[in-house]
């Protein structure tokens, strides 16, 4: 059914079990996987005026890289060769969502997977949503995976 499936990672736990759900699903459907990591531009030269900010969007890089290598090899552990693609915004009005979405669209994905920290409320409100941002603007059906686990486990 699925084709092609790319899921976006950002090191946080629920974007982990994301992953693990992308991975389980591409073995199943013998489906590529590409994995991606959005480094924010725009947001990161907006907000940043005491350091410096090309300083600081090298090390998101580096880190962006190195978090897809990591997300890489689990995948490989799990049998799977996935792809990996670090995306950056660019231009003002485009955000980390914008370029997952256009990702997609490009790549010709059948499915994006991605984190949803359930947040509500004012947390919500202040912090935005990623996945949320994702599931308004895409064309290409979504599966959002959140990382609530029943107590215990």
């Amino acid at each position: 059914m699925y084709q092609r499936i790319l899921v976006s990672i950002d090191d946080s736990p629920t974007s982990h079990r994301a992953l693990r759900e992308a991975v389980a699903l591409a073995n199943d459907q013998h489906a590529k996987l590409r994995i991606v990591y959005v480094v924010d531009e725009v947001a990161l030269y907006g907000e940043a005026p005491l350091a410096d900010p090309f300083v600081i969007e090298k090390e998101w890089v580096r880190m962006g890289r190195e978090i897809l290598t990591r997300a890489q090899r689990a995948a490989h552990a799990f049998g799977l060769e996935a792809e990996i693609k670090l995306l950056e915004t660019e231009k003002v009005g485009e955000g980390i969502a914008d370029a997952i979405v256009a990702e997609a669209v490009e790549w010709k994905a059948d499915l994006v997977v991605a984190g949803t920290h359930g947040r509500s409320g004012l947390t919500h409100l202040l912090m935005g949503s990623v996945a949320e941002g994702i599931l308004r603007t895409s064309p290409v059906p979504m599966l959002l995976v959140h990382d609530r686990r029943p107590k215990g486990e």
